[in-house]
């Protein structure tokens, strides 16, 4: 793993590389074939270039056509650990209401965008979201080979990068 991460540009410490490896194993079992382009999602994942002050620790949604989408969020709010439940539209909105409800935070989701880093039914698919509250807009990014986790992984990069 080092050394494929290295190729790829990224030096990491043992400490970062141990925590890469658990998300590496994560996806390898998930998926047969962890690619370049998976990794290089993880790594923008695992370790985001601004401060965390919003952690997801845990995640459950349910839908489905004939049920009312809902979302169970567990945050760590600078330090602290919150958890709450909501409806929405969809799974996505439901989630994007909980953190919402758990952070007092209402920022305005102007941008929702999801591609495949790589492809097949198994792939790492990444979520890009663009906030805005007052007139500071930031994009955040969130990595997973399930979509609605990526998507509350963009929203709370988003949210960090709002500070």
């Amino acid at each position: 793993l080092r050394s494929r991460l290295e190729k790829l540009g990224y030096q990491l410490s043992k400490q970062e590389l141990d925590a890469m490896y658990q998300r590496f194993l994560a996806v390898a079992d998930k998926k047969q074939e962890v690619l370049d382009e998976d990794l290089a999602a993880l790594v923008h994942d695992e370790f985001p270039p601004v401060q965390q002050n919003l952690k997801l620790e845990y995640l459950h949604s349910y839908s489905g056509t004939t049920a009312i989408p809902t979302a169970t969020v567990r945050l760590l709010v600078n330090g602290k650990t919150r958890e709450g439940a909501s409806i929405g539209d969809g799974p996505v909105d439901a989630v994007y209401k909980a953190i919402a409800g758990l952070t007092s935070t209402h920022a305005k989701l102007l941008r929702y965008d999801i591609r495949a880093v790589t492809e097949g039914t198994e792939a790492m698919g990444e979520v890009t979201v663009q906030l805005e509250i007052g007139n500071r807009r930031v994009m955040g990014r969130g990595a997973s080979t399930d979509i609605i986790e990526a998507s509350a992984k963009a929203y709370v990069d988003g949210l960090n990068r709002l500070g």
